[in-house]
């Protein structure tokens, strides 16, 4: 049964959220990055990037750069930007963006959990990044960026939220990409109590987004166990920080792939390949977008196209070669292009579905790839089916909203 509990959470000064709670560091790009940082000296981004205050480079990963990290988190607490709350807080969290809505429960969860299966996984994580973000973690000492998990709705949990999200906020504050972020705070003791035991009556949380944050944090758990004498088990290092949603509150999109050559082959002998294994349908100038399981869209020298897999390559029985992304690689991206292993190869891309087809016309319209596919977004049974059953994800199949902000509240692990 799942272990969610409460916490102090350390938080922006309500006056200066707007300023401080950011966007993941990694969803910058350079250009953005420093304006972002010339432009607003409370930005959360400064913490995670100190070399920009006193211009001194240090090398990303090394003590030196996690001890000025360190530092500059010690400053805006010195300074009150960011102030830790006096008792333990549920902190309901409501993102807002265009006509759609996501509201779900900030608090800890347990690195016995991720060891025992409660926590189900659906991603293979790489040990060498496991065990950098672990050493970000020892040094640093806190979770800025909630793990995303999700959870089957429990109707006493969606009632407590909705009651909670009448009143008004602790924060209301919209960010320059147009979303509205909400919190609010629960912390009367029978309220916390309840959502706790509900959670403990649920028997599996899934993780939506990330995967290296909870292998990370459960190893940080373990080693600093192993050190800990007279060891209780309620330290701090026993837990790290998410964000929980009912299933019904999260959306998963597709995750779209570009090609930047065709192997060698034309179009017309590419196309010929496909429809050796996909019924083809000439959609025109129009942009098409998959319709359902099995469908996909490609889009080529100017023009859409729908493919639908022929029954002879569906395997609806099985967890993973039913994705859609398992099919375009086993019968498309491996056999006639060649592409085998998505994470290195140079000659495929990722498109959020997010950002919609017309990015994927965009990018071959420039020339910058030669073909896209655009895929049925995974289901939440599928994602739920693969993680209860023990199997991954190929590379790159779903991407998970909301995406949350990085130091809207943080853990401290000690």
């Amino acid at each position: 049964m799942a272990k969610v509990l409460p916490f102090k959470a350390i938080r922006p000064a309500k006056d200066k959220v707007h300023l401080i709670a950011s966007r993941s560091v990694d969803t910058y790009s350079q250009k953005e990055l420093s304006e972002k940082l010339a432009s607003n000296p409370y930005s959360f981004l400064h913490i995670i990037n100190p070399d920009f205050s006193d211009g001194k480079n240090t090398q990303a990963g090394s003590m030196e750069r996690l001890n000025k990290i360190k530092n500059k988190y010690n400053d805006f607490l010195k300074n009150n930007f960011l102030i830790e709350d006096t008792a333990d807080c549920f902190y309901i969290y409501r993102q807002t963006k265009k006509e759609q809505s996501f509201t779900g429960i900030i608090a800890c969860a347990s690195i016995d959990d991720y060891f025992n299966g409660v926590i189900k996984i659906h991603e293979q994580t790489i040990t060498e990044r496991e065990e950098k973000l672990k050493h970000y973690l020892e040094v640093c000492d806190f979770n800025a960026e909630p793990v995303l998990f999700c959870y089957p709705n429990d109707t006493i949990i969606d009632e407590l939220t909705k009651k909670a999200t009448q009143s008004n906020p602790e924060y209301d504050f919209t960010t320059t990409d147009g979303s509205n972020h909400k919190l609010w705070l629960v912390n009367k003791k029978e309220e916390l109590e309840l959502i706790e035991k509900r959670f403990a009556s649920i028997p599996a949380i899934y993780i939506a987004d990330g995967h290296h944050r909870s292998a990370s944090s459960a190893l940080l758990g373990k080693s600093r166990r192993e050190q800990t004498k007279n060891y209780t088990g309620t330290e701090p290092f026993n837990f790290y920080l998410g964000a929980f949603f009912p299933e019904t509150e999260l959306k998963i999109f597709d995750f779209n792939r570009v090609i930047k050559d065709l192997n060698g082959l034309t179009s017309a002998e590419f196309i010929f390949q496909v429809g050796k294994k996909f019924t083809i349908e000439k959609k025109g100038k129009e942009i098409y977008k998959p319709t359902q399981l099995h469908n996909f869209s490609l889009y080529i020298e100017g023009e859409w196209f729908s493919l639908t897999a022929k029954n002879e390559i569906r395997h609806d029985n099985d967890p993973i070669r039913i994705l859609d992304a398992a099919i375009l690689s086993n019968e498309i991206l491996g056999p006639i292009l060649k592409i085998t292993d998505l994470k290195t190869n140079p000659h495929i891309a990722f498109v959020p579905g997010i950002k919609g087809m017309e990015e994927l016309k965009k990018i071959v319209d420039s020339g910058k790839a030669k073909a896209a596919f655009g895929l049925y977004p995974v289901t939440m049974e599928q994602l739920k089916n693969i993680s209860d059953t023990n199997n991954i994800m190929p590379p790159k199949t779903t991407w998970v909203e909301p995406k949350l902000r990085s130091g809207l509240t943080i853990y401290s692990l000690t």
